[in-house]
C-alpha cells in the first residue's frame, strides 16, 4: 500500500530552520523528521513511500539520492575509486520523491500524484507530525466502515499551565493541562481513490472543502487515537521533541501499549456540529504539508 508524505509546504512558524532547509528535513534526534514518520509506517509493514515536495524539493531528493551512501560505512580503493558499500541500516523501503509544485496546495499535491498512487486504498500523512499510531488498527478500522476516508484524530498537546483561581487567589497550579475532549486532525489519513474527485483543482487545501464535503456527504470517519501525538510547528516544537529522542525508543516508536479498542463506526462526521467537526477536520501550520 502507498504512503503519500506531504512534504512541499514553507513551514514558515520555523523559519530559523527553513531558510536552509524544509521543514521535513529539519533534524529531531539527529535525522530529519520525515525519516521518523516514515518509521512509523516501516514499523507495520507499510515501506513504498511517494512524497510531495514543494518547497526546496531539491533538498530532499538529494537526500533520498544520496541516502544510501550517506548512511553507509564504506570501503574504497585510492587506485581506481571503487567502492564497496556496507549499509549499517539496511531499508527495504521504495521511495518516490515528486516535485509537486512550490505554491501547490495539499489537496492539490494529491491530484498531481494520482498517476502514482493508482486504485488502491492509500495513506496520507504530513511530514512534521509523530505518534505512535497504530496503523494496523486504523486500516482495519477504515475497511470496517467501507467509506471513502478516515482522518485520525488526536488531542492536541497543552501548551499552557492552568492557573485555579479563588477570586485574585491562585488555589492550584497546572503546568500542563490536557484538553478534554477536544479533537483535531492529525494526519495519518486512510483515503479510497474516490477522494480525489473532492478537490476541484491545485490551489485547494485539503483540510478546506474536500473534507468539509467528504463529512457532509458521509464519507469521513473519525479513528481516535489518544496516545502520543506531536506535531513540530515551532522551534520549541522541535527542541522538544529533540529532547525526547534521548531514550532508546521515543514515543512515537513505543507501541508496547495497546490503542484503545475503536468501537464499530456510528458516527460519522456529518452528523457533528458545525464546530465539532471543524475541531475534528482541524487547521495549524503543520496541515499546509
Amino acid at each position: 500500500m502507498k504512503v503519500v508524505l506531504l512534504a512541499g509546504g514553507l513551514g514558515s512558524r520555523l523559519a530559523e530552520e527553513t531558510t536552509r532547509v524544509p521543514k521535513p528535513m529539519v533534524e529531531i534526534g539527529g535525522k530529519p523528521i520525515i525519516m521518523h514518520v516514515m518509521d512509523i509506517y516501516s514499523h507495520f509493514g507499510f515501506r513504498d513511500f511517494v512524497i510531495a515536495g514543494g518547497y526546496k524539493c531539491m533538498s530532499i531528493k538529494n537526500y533520498f539520492h544520496n541516502f544510501h551512501l550517506s548512511t553507509a560505512d564504506f570501503t574504497v580503493a585510492l587506485n581506481s575509486g571503487s567502492m564497496t558499500l556496507k549499509p549499517t541500516r539496511p531499508l527495504d523501503w521504495n521511495v518516490s520523491v515528486v516535485d509537486t509544485g512550490a505554491s501547490t496546495m495539499t489537496g492539490g499535491r494529491l491530484l498531481r500524484l494520482r498517476d502514482w498512487i493508482g486504485r488502491d486504498t492509500f495513506m496520507v500523512t504530513y511530514s512534521d507530525g509523530v505518534g505512535n499510531i497504530d496503523l494496523a488498527a486504523l486500516l482495519s478500522f477504515h475497511r470496517s466502515h467501507g467509506r471513502l476516508a478516515t482522518v485520525t484524530a488526536v488531542q492536541p498537546p497543552a501548551r499552557f499551565g492552568s492557573l485555579g483561581l479563588d477570586g485574585d487567589q491562585v488555589v492550584a497550579f497546572t503546568e500542563k493541562v490536557q484538553t478534554g475532549e477536544t479533537w483535531i486532525n492529525g494526519g495519518f489519513f486512510v483515503f479510497e481513490p474516490g477522494v480525489l474527485d473532492y478537490i476541484p483543482d491545485l490551489m485547494e487545501p485539503l483540510e478546506q472543502s474536500p473534507l468539509a464535503n467528504l463529512a457532509r456527504n458521509g464519507e469521513l470517519f473519525a479513528f481516535k487515537h489518544d496516545g502520543f501525538w506531536h506535531p513540530m510547528d515551532t522551534i520549541r516544537d522541535r527542541d522538544h521533541l529533540n529532547g525526547l529522542c534521548d531514550v532508546e525508543t521515543p514515543p512515537w516508536l513505543d507501541f508496547a501499549t495497546p490503542a484503545v479498542d475503536q468501537a464499530p463506526p456510528t458516527i460519522p462526521l456529518h452528523a457533528l456540529s458545525p464546530a465539532a467537526m471543524a475541531a475534528a477536520i482541524g487547521s495549524g501550520e503543520h496541515l499546509h504539508g
